[in-house]
């Protein structure tokens, strides 16, 4: 039985796997006019499962193109020599790998030419490409020489050293006429992106380069993934189960199949029973939770700068409008991590809820100093106080409680230890609500219905979601439209209740607790004040 894949390459005998047919017929095409393309995608979004279905068909549709493949991976701290010596032993692998996997062994003047050749920086390497086609299978043969098509995987492992002289020297062989080039077209995969390649200002030494983007999954692409394992199980989806998972994961590669391994290979589900909501939540929690390479790659570049919780904060909480721009640093570090995209409007978008979560966890402090003030003098012991009798959670007096807790906090919430002042009420909310489904044994995650500024929480709990919307004070009108917003995803939700929190950081504002019937749905909100400065009597 296959599996579905989350290390590295997957394969169709193995795996369930996505066809990207149309993309992958453009990138073949491009490489048999001869383009010099750069296949760009952050980490684990398939980029090697997609060349080497591109080396595949070209291999085994016929003798016009000889498909060779370099990985530079090892070679970052290998000086310039030993790099093209690399170079030129893994081509002599890889050439003769293919001529053995199309069944004509290598000629003796081809093994010759091989023998004596040496490649040791990037003239003779340059040499050694102008030769190469003199001796390729078809060569001395009435034939057409076939055309070398170069695949380098890990680009970005070329030595620092070398890298110059070897783009100039792609960009002279890409200005040879194409009848005579070698190679012929070339994909590299593993550049961050188009920028890194054109670093040096004055003059870019592989300004020929055709950008190729692989895009995540799409809806439809997500559904036939599924599909294959129905198909070959039996054990069926519930068509919102699916809808959930591609709105939750925005079609990331890794984050669609870590979580259709976790609901069909580690919940124990019964083969027999359908794949349904509560299942999905448990997979999300756990994913949420775990350890893994991508959501620990995200944490860590997300922390590489002090400009990007900004950014991305005012993006997620503040609806500011930041436009998509890859020319901007921060914003191209950020699309290159995958974490930002282009939400179809020109405007910065996070790319989708699974990571807006993992992003606020990792800027929210593990201590805020405040948690013994969560619970009021006379009020419950803990949090399951919140939860009735009848399995209910009082999210009504729960959020009125961590409101009277910002009041009680009052300016101590300005010391709260590694967090903006412009983001403290969203981070203590988010460590509130935290500690408490962990308590009562809830669950929690995210959602971005629309637009920017907007963050809903889900909190599941016995078979019910409670809706939790967040904003930040703009103005009357912006507030009102809350409430309409908010009505509608409840009713895309089947949910007939719902709670509006709205930080307030002006100098000057009121708290406020309103109850409103906005279509047919309760709308509960309520206005935070967060204080804005430090009593001038105590230090800062």
């Amino acid at each position: 039985m296959r599996h579905f894949g989350t290390h590295g390459p997957v394969n169709r005998i193995d795996n369930y796997v996505v066809a990207r047919t149309e993309r992958l017929h453009d990138f073949i095409r491009r490489l048999k006019l001869g383009r010099y393309i750069v296949l760009f995608a952050p980490r684990q979004t398939g980029k090697t499962t997609f060349f080497q279905d591109a080396m595949t068909t070209l291999e085994t549709e016929g003798t016009d193109y000889f498909p060779i493949h370099l990985n530079f991976q090892i070679c970052k701290n290998l000086s310039t020599a030993d790099f093209y010596s690399y170079l030129y032993r893994r081509s002599c692998t890889e050439i003769g790998n293919v001529c053995q996997q199309r069944g004509t062994p290598p000629s003796t003047t081809l093994e010759d030419f091989l023998k004596r050749t040496s490649v040791t920086d990037h003239v003779s390497m340059l040499e050694f490409f102008e030769q190469l086609p003199n001796h390729l299978p078809g060569a001395d043969t009435a034939e057409a020489t076939p055309k070398l098509v170069l695949i380098i995987d890990e680009f970005d492992g070329i030595p620092q050293l070398a890298l110059s002289d070897f783009l100039y020297t792609l960009r002279q062989i890409y200005h040879t006429p194409a009848e005579a080039r070698c190679p012929y077209s070339i994909g590299i995969v593993g550049v961050k992106s188009i920028a890194h390649l054109n670093y040096d200002r004055s003059i870019s030494p592989f300004n020929i380069q055709d950008e190729f983007t692989l895009p995540n999954f799409t809806l439809d692409q997500v559904k036939e993934l599924l599909s294959q394992y129905t198909t070959e199980v039996g054990q069926p989806f519930a068509p919102d189960v699916i809808e959930k998972l591609y709105h939750q994961t925005a079609g990331q590669p890794f984050l669609v199949n870590r979580l259709a391994q976790l609901l069909t290979e580690e919940l124990g589900i019964p083969k027999t029973e359908t794949i349904q909501m509560r299942h999905f939540s448990e997979a999300q929690a756990r994913l949420l939770t775990e350890r893994n390479t991508n959501i620990e790659h995200l944490i860590t570049n997300i922390r590489r700068d002090p400009r990007f919780e900004k950014t991305l904060m005012r993006i997620a909480f503040y609806g500011s409008n930041i436009p998509f721009t890859l020319h901007n640093e921060v914003i191209s570090e950020l699309a290159t991590y995958g974490i930002l995209t282009d939400g179809g409007d020109g405007m910065c978008h996070i790319q989708n809820p699974i990571y807006l979560q993992c992003i606020i966890q990792a800027f929210k402090p593990i201590i805020n100093g405040l948690e013994d003030e969560y619970l009021p003098e006379g009020g419950p012991i803990d949090f399951t106080g919140y939860v009735t009798e009848t399995g209910h959670l009082q999210m009504a007096t729960l959020i009125e409680n961590f409101k009277n807790f910002i009041a009680r906090a009052g300016f101590r919430i300005l010391q709260v230890p590694d967090t903006p002042q412009e983001f403290v009420g969203q981070y203590l909310l988010f460590a509130y609500l935290d500690e408490f489904v962990r308590m009562v044994g809830a669950t929690m995650h995210l959602e971005v219905p629309t637009g920017r500024g907007r963050t809903d929480l889900i909190i599941g709990y016995k078979g019910r979601q409670y809706i939790v919307e967040t904003k930040v004070w703009r103005n009357a009108r912006v507030y009102e439209a809350g409430k309409q917003q908010l009505a509608a995803y409840l009713r895309l939700e089947g949910e007939r209740e719902g709670y509006y929190i709205v930080f307030d950081y002006r100098q000057k504002s009121e708290p406020r607790v309103e109850t409103d019937s906005v279509d047919s749905c309760t709308i509960r909100s309520y206005v935070i004040p967060i204080l804005q400065e430090v009593p001038s009597a105590l230090p800062e």
